[in-house]
């Protein structure tokens, strides 16, 4: 089978290239927006005419979540611009699109605190979850073939992430103040990927209507703090850390209070088996 991936050189697209060699079967194709430019319809055409992929990734996103409070066209354009496009393009030479979509699709304002579900309703509070949600939608319909899944904290060896960003203060500073208000959960790239190489299966030896939206993360629950600490104890990494209220540290885009993800559907129709992030984190620690 042939796979394209979008955003190819970005942190999932490194982690499909990481994980690429375990399926000898599927020919891979790795474009960044040089090669594929989700927001040119024409550019997308002619890829897919020179490759004819059964399935296609989409790992290509606008995913600074301040800087889109003011660069509100630029995240439409790619968001939700974009996953007409391939949607479409998808249509057009009968590819399957797995999607990638986010948590902050969700207001974070889950009083009781029980995990998301795909069916919950969705309440974006900035211009990311906003387009990322609008992109969601686009997908749908404008394509039946889809695989849309919402994933949350991720982070790898590959790409800019808070993993490699406290590694980086943690040889920096003596001591660091983290958020311990807003908990969701740590996903490793390298997991999630290994979960859409999975999907692509399923659906290539079933031919099923398991299309939808999906959800994935590691399991368990953190928050920013617990995930610093545990980062930095797991690389014997001393430092002086301190927990603070989001409302000490305020940014441009409101972040969810609570976004940890309900992965019952995803485990069900996949047979999937997830890692907590505790021990996603310590398989793949530096």
């Amino acid at each position: 089978m042939v796979i394209l991936v979008t955003g190819g050189t970005g942190q999932l697209g490194q982690a499909l290239q990481s994980i690429s060699g375990s399926f000898p079967d599927a020919t891979f194709h790795f474009a960044d927006s040089s090669k594929a430019n989700i927001t040119n319809k024409e550019s997308l055409t002619n890829v897919f005419k020179a490759i004819h992929p059964d399935y296609c990734i989409n790992a290509a996103a606008y995913t600074a979540v301040d800087k889109a409070e003011s660069e509100t066209e630029n995240a439409s354009l790619i968001n939700v611009v974009g996953a007409r496009n391939l949607a479409q393009v998808c249509h057009e030479f009968n590819a399957v699109l797995i999607h990638i979509s986010t948590d902050f699709v969700f207001d974070g304002e889950n009083l009781s605190q029980t995990p998301y579900t795909e069916i919950d309703v969705t309440n974006p509070q900035g211009v990311y979850g906003q387009t990322k949600r609008d992109g969601e939608i686009e997908v749908v319909k404008n394509l039946e073939k889809n695989y849309i899944i919402r994933t949350s904290w991720l982070y790898s060896d590959f790409g800019n992430n808070f993993m490699k960003t406290m590694l980086r203060l943690g040889t920096e500073r003596s001591s660091l103040n983290v958020v311990n208000d807003q908990i969701g959960t740590p996903t490793h790239a390298v997991d999630l990927a290994k979960a859409i190489m999975k999907i692509i299966d399923f659906d290539s030896r079933n031919k099923s209507s398991s299309y939808g939206i999906y959800h994935f993360s590691n399991e368990g629950k953190a928050s920013w703090f617990d995930f610093a600490a545990k980062i930095f104890e797991l690389n014997n990494i001393s430092i002086d850390l301190q927990p603070i209220a989001t409302s000490q540290y305020p940014t441009p885009a409101k972040r969810p209070a609570f976004s940890v993800l309900d992965k019952s559907k995803i485990k069900a129709a996949f047979q999937l088996e997830i890692d907590d992030w505790e021990t996603a984190l310590k398989k793949y620690k530096q």
